[in-house]
Formats: structure tokens, C-alpha cells, sequence
């Protein structure tokens, strides 16, 4: 069987080019097609494959600025040649789900959100615009969703990473969705001997994930600053300077770390602080797996994840107030959390996991097109 991983650029190895990796594990002959590759920063389980990309990577500074010629990748997209392949999976959080297949080649798409600019953040990413820019993203973004909603059609078959996106399918496509939460390594971050102990005496915080304002980073900066907590951020992004001004001395940044140093940190942290509101977020997985408890902001998919009071807690908006009252509580409580039990939850969330409910809903979808005598 022919297989095509469609997946909308691949700059990083962030949780979308995690959910690649896991699908290229699935289908190792699978051909991957992209708007634009920075082969430098891919891990080697996607640089096996085949990688294909449309016009936009050979745009001026592309790999840079991709997002630039976000109105261009609905035409971009329409332009590849799926006519050979007899299953088509698209990973989807920025253009990727509206190629053009043949009406006998079912198209399974795994979504991580529908795209957050053009629906649920469009008037944040405005606010933060400047006042060219956002002239130009009012009749621009409307065509976008405009094609969006259409392209949302094309697809034989939605699976969503959490149910908050499943919502946000159903919202905006109008199109139902099979919940399988993506997959994390857990197996990789468990501690040596496979036993989390608990963290030692004066252990920092950590806040963990790409530096950009949606993610909510200052509110940790500044809520461990204000208390004098100890508190590590790892990541990198455009609010790092921004971060590293309103940060007192208890505060140190790390930058973006290996999976070595990563799991390093996750082991010598007293907690995950994670204040911003995602889609499912693979972090606060990873830090559970590590022992780790998880303080969370009370949205989106830490909801599906984290238990309250058992593997972490939740605080109910967005504020430094809130978030100090949450790690006070936590802080009360902290001899409640069991490493072992935090680990063990964590698991729930592997691999082995994502094949097994992935693969049913791509046999569910192959057995439809035969059964309507178009397959192959």
C-alpha cells in the first residue's frame, strides 16, 4: 500500500512533527509531502523518508518566514500529485488537509487544531499585529477561511488529538471526530530504574514549551519572581527577551535543550508550572511520565490529561494572582503527590497506545472504500 503523510512544515521537531515521527514508524515506505523543510532540525526517523515539498519552500527566505505565505499554501497544496497513493494522511494545524486525492483513496486527517489564526485566536493575533500587517490579514484571512471550511470536506475521516479540538472540529467544519490523543515517548523519560523518586530539596519549577505569548510563560516569569520561587524556563521564541526583562534573580533560562537535557530537567524539577491554554499539550505528558505533578491552567486538553489532585492541580484564569494561590496550594499539599502513581498515569498516553486506536480508524476508513467497490 502506497501511503502519503501530508504535514504543513517542518521547521522544528515540535508535538505536530512528533505525531509524524509515530506515523512514519506506522508506514515506513510513507512518502511525506510539506510546504517547507529545515533538514538541519529534523530528527532521523523523518529524514528516512522520502520529503517532498510545493513551491513555497523555493519563495524567498521561506524556511525563515513561512508563515508569509500562509495565503499561498491552499494553491500549493492543490498543486501535488496524490494520483499514486492509496492512503493519504494529512497532519493538520496549518494549511495540510486540503490536497486533492482520487475519489477512490480515502483521506484520514489527525488535526491538531484547526488553524488557531484563522478561527479561535484570530482577534488575539490581530491585537498583536501592527497596523500594516493587520490590513492585510482582514481579506486575506477571510479567504483563508473561506477555503478552510470548504477543503474541511475533502477529508473521508477526522481524528482529533483531544476533545477540545474535536469541539473545535465540530464548531467550525461541522465534521465529527475520533478522539486518540497523540503519542509521547513516556518510556524515554521514565527515570533509570523506571522508579521516580521525589525531587530534591529546593528544586526549581519549571516552565517548558516554545517562548510565544499564547503558551503564557510571563505568568510563571512573573509569579516566581514576585515570590522569590526558583523557577528554570526551557525554550526559546520571539518573547524570550521580553520573559528574561520582568525575571528576578530566582528565574534562570536555559534555552531550547536536547532530549538528553530534557529529561534531565523534567527529573530535577519540583513541579510543571504550565499557565497557557492548549489543544492537548504533549509537556505536561512528558512531566508526568518524569514523576513529576503538573500546575496547570484549568483549559483545553490539560483538562484530559492532568487529574486533579492526584497527578496535578488546575487554577481557574489566567493571572499571576491565580497562579500564585495554585502553587501555595500545591505547596501545601506537595507530600500528597506519589511520583510512582504520577508515572504510571503518564503511561496511558504511549505509543503502543496511539498505533493501536490510529491504525482502527485507518482500517475503519479502507474497509468503507471497498465497501463502496472504489477501492483499489
Amino acid at each position: 500500500m502506497k501511503v502519503a503523510i501530508i504535514h504543513y512544515w517542518f521547521v522544528g521537531m515540535r508535538g505536530g512533527e512528533k505525531v509524524v515521527e509515530a506515523l512514519c514508524r506506522m508506514y515506513p515506505q510513507a512518502d511525506i509531502f510539506t510546504h517547507v523543510v529545515d533538514r538541519g532540525r529534523l530528527s532521523r526517523t523523518l529524514l528516512a523518508h522520502d520529503i517532498r515539498t510545493t513551491f513555497i519552500q523555493r519563495l524567498p527566505g521561506a524556511v525563515r518566514h513561512y508563515k508569509k505565505y500562509l495565503p499561498f499554501m491552499p494553491l500549493a497544496l492543490e498543486q501535488l500529485d496524490l494520483r499514486g497513493y492509496d492512503l493519504v494522511i494529512s497532519s493538520e494545524s496549518g494549511p495540510a488537509k486540503g490536497v486533492l486525492t482520487r475519489a477512490d483513496t480515502p483521506h484520514v486527517c489527525y488535526c491538531h487544531s484547526p488553524m488557531r489564526y484563522l478561527w479561535d485566536f484570530y482577534q488575539d493575533y490581530l491585537e498583536e499585529a501592527g497596523w500594516f500587517v493587520r490590513g492585510m490579514m482582514r481579506p486575506w484571512f477571510h479567504y483563508l477561511r473561506m477555503w478552510d471550511a470548504v477543503s474541511a470536506m475533502r477529508v473521508d475521516r477526522y481524528v482529533a488529538n483531544s476533545r477540545t479540538v474535536a469541539a473545535r472540529i465540530r464548531k467550525h467544519w461541522r465534521r465529527d471526530a475520533v478522539v486518540v490523543t497523540p503519542p509521547v515517548d513516556v518510556e524515554a523519560l521514565a527515570p533509570a530504574g523506571g522508579v521516580p523518586t521525589r525531587p530534591a530539596d529546593g528544586a526549581p519549577y519549571l516552565c517548558l514549551g516554545q517562548l510565544v505569548g499564547y503558551k503564557r510563560a510571563d505568568l510563571a516569569v512573573r509569579a516566581c519572581t514576585a515570590t522569590n520561587r526558583s523557577l528554570v524556563v526551557a525554550g526559546d521564541g520571539e518573547m524570550r527577551r521580553a520573559l528574561e526583562a520582568q525575571a528576578g534573580p530566582t528565574v534562570r533560562f536555559v534555552g531550547r535543550l536536547d532530549d538528553g537535557a530534557m529529561r534531565a530537567v523534567y527529573a530535577e524539577s519540583r513541579a510543571l508550572v504550565f499557565p497557557g491554554e492548549e489543544d492537548f499539550g504533549m509537556v505536561p505528558v512528558e512531566a508526568m511520565a518524569s514523576g513529576r505533578p503538573v500546575i496547570a491552567y484549568g483549559r483545553g486538553g490539560a483538562l484530559e490529561t492532568v487529574v486533579d489532585g492526584e497527578t496535578g492541580l488546575f487554577f481557574g484564569t489566567q493571572s499571576v494572582d491565580a497562579l500564585v494561590a495554585a502553587l501555595d496550594r500545591f505547596e501545601r499539599a506537595e507530600h500528597q503527590f506519589d511520583p510512582a502513581r504520577i508515572a504510571a498515569h503518564a503511561r496511558n498516553f504511549g505509543e503502543e497506545r496511539f498505533r493501536a486506536e490510529f491504525g482502527a480508524v485507518v482500517d475503519e476508513a479502507l474497509r468503507d472504500m471497498a465497501g463502496q467497490g472504489m477501492g483499489r
